[in-house]
């Protein structure tokens, strides 16, 4: 036996067995478009994260001016990053100025209007930025910790542009489900009620039209009841309890034995609403997801840890609540730009025509080496049935997602696999006119051939790796399946054509080869 065969023939043996090994084993995962699922492309705006950290950041410049007694008549967040200080005299204005230049470096001054008693004053260029960024990074987090938790095998979740996310999640059937789940932005907040009322006009005629300063209007769940529930309540601006101080969401039973959230605090969290409740015991206590009051209890007795979110939920409305509160708020709205179903037939029709493409390919690629190269196509032949082996198994090894671009490759390589026999074969029939012996020729053949089989390869290589680089969803699929495609060419057309021939040859019965 020749030495080279004593590594190559193990090597080709372990190779077919662990490939047949892993596609008993593990599956291939389809893609959206060959088993139907939800394709989304959702929008973060990222400047309600800014706003919502202008707001933050006006509390906390509100309470610090005050504690340093300086002197200001109001304060209000006019447009966007636009903070608008009203002052009695350029005196104070300067002073405040100074003070926020000195403490508040986040901040800078945008302009002073003429009568020098109006500072307006914003976030750095360069943190309005980061605030967007982190907003789109944080939403990344979040979407793909509700759909790990929502049970999909396989999800698409990835940034695109600036500001936009694709998403895909092969498999899903209940699609609007899904869309709820991902759109919600699932904001929790614990709001102290001064007031309620059947509509905001009865309210607002209470106070004369005039909102009780820190105070705010929130609309009630329309679909909540019992004789606690209003259309609108007064609460207060400030929430001293929010979603993020939460540890854990479930699905419960209320006293109704209807479906419910129950929820549990972190440490911070418990410690500050035992303070909540303990200093507001008598007075409601607004549960608001999403800016609507789901429910307002009054504060019967001090709670710390735990609580409950009552409504008029179905189990799988509590279920993705839960879900979502687990896996936290998203940092700012999400629109959805696209919405894209995927019907499991439409995939079905996809995997059938993926398949034919395959099989009628190979079927004539095979039967015109055949006809062609006579026993050195059937041996190329083998090479090809041993490609598509290699091919199924690196997949599914990897866990890779198959797509309909995946087929596409799949069957290109089924074209580009027999190329480089041709080139083999064409080189070993050039060697045999050259009157060399038929193992001379089968090896200068060869030799010969590896350098422009690599080359070729190589570059289809190359251009692969762009593809997956700077593609997207199913061009990656395409790449992976095609890189895939010309390692196993490589392999099956110069190590294993080249065992065939060797232990062919080595027999010493062949006189003449049929090529």
């Amino acid at each position: 036996m020749k030495g080279d065969l004593k590594w190559k023939i193990p090597l080709i043996v372990i190779c077919v067995a662990f490939c047949a090994w892993f596609l008993m084993t593990k599956s291939i995962n389809l893609g959206l478009d060959l088993q139907g699922g939800l394709h989304l492309v959702l929008q973060v705006d990222a400047e309600k994260a800014v706003e919502a950290e202008l707001v933050k950041a006006k509390d906390y410049l509100d309470r610090q001016l005050k504690k340093q007694r300086m002197k200001f008549e109001s304060m209000s967040i006019e447009s966007f990053n636009a903070l608008k200080i009203t002052v009695g005299s350029s005196e104070d204005l300067d002073s405040i100025a100074q003070y926020i230049a000195d403490e508040f470096p986040r901040f800078e001054k945008k302009g002073v209007l003429p009568s020098g008693t109006v500072l307006t004053v914003g976030f750095r260029s360069d943190e309005v930025e980061s605030w967007k960024e982190t907003a789109i990074q944080q939403a990344l987090r979040t979407l793909r910790n509700r759909i790990d938790q929502f049970g999909v095998a396989e999800p698409v979740i990835q940034r695109q542009g600036k500001d936009r996310i694709i998403v895909e999640l092969p498999g899903v059937e209940d699609l609007q489900r899904a869309v709820d789940l991902l759109g919600k932005t699932a904001e929790l907040r614990f709001q102290l009620v001064k007031d309620s009322a059947v509509n905001e006009a009865e309210l607002l005629q209470r106070y004369d039209g005039n909102l009780p300063s820190g105070y705010e209007i929130l609309p009630g769940d329309p679909e909540a009841t019992g004789s606690g529930s209003f259309g609108v309540y007064l609460v207060e601006k400030e929430a001293k309890v929010t979603g993020a101080n939460l540890k854990d969401a479930r699905v419960s039973r209320d006293e109704m034995n209807l479906p419910a959230v129950s929820f549990e605090f972190n440490r911070d969290g418990a410690r500050a609403f035992g303070s909540l409740t303990e200093n507001n015991i008598g007075t409601a206590l607004a549960i608001v997801l999403d800016g609507i009051v789901q429910s307002a209890p009054v504060i019967r007795s001090r709670i710390t840890s735990q609580g409950q979110i009552t409504g008029n939920f179905s189990n799988e409305e509590a279920t993705d609540l839960a879900i979502v509160l687990r896996a936290g708020a998203l940092p700012a709205p999400v629109k959805i730009l696209e919405n894209i179903a995927v019907g499991p037939s439409l995939g079905e029709d996809s995997i059938n025509a993926g398949r034919n493409a395959i099989m009628i390919g190979g079927i004539f690629v095979i039967v015109f080496m055949l006809f062609y190269y006579k026993i050195s196509g059937v041996i190329a032949d083998i090479a090809l049935l041993f490609n598509l082996l290699f091919i199924l198994g690196v997949l599914a090894y990897f866990g890779a997602t198959l797509t309909l671009p995946g087929l596409a490759g799949i069957a290109l390589t089924v074209g580009m696999a027999v190329d480089a026999n041709v080139l083999i074969f064409e080189r070993i029939k050039e060697e045999l006119r050259k009157g060399k012996t038929l193992r001379s020729a089968v090896e200068n053949g060869f030799s010969r051939a590896n350098l422009t089989i690599l080359d070729a390869n190589l570059t289809t290589l190359i251009a692969a790796v762009v593809l997956f680089q700077f593609g997207t969803g199913p061009v990656k699929g395409f790449a992976v399946t095609l890189s895939i495609g010309i390692g196993s060419t490589l392999f099956t057309a110069l190590i294993l054509s080249k065992v065939i021939f060797d232990l062919t040859l080595q027999s010493g019965n062949v006189k003449k080869l049929s090529i």
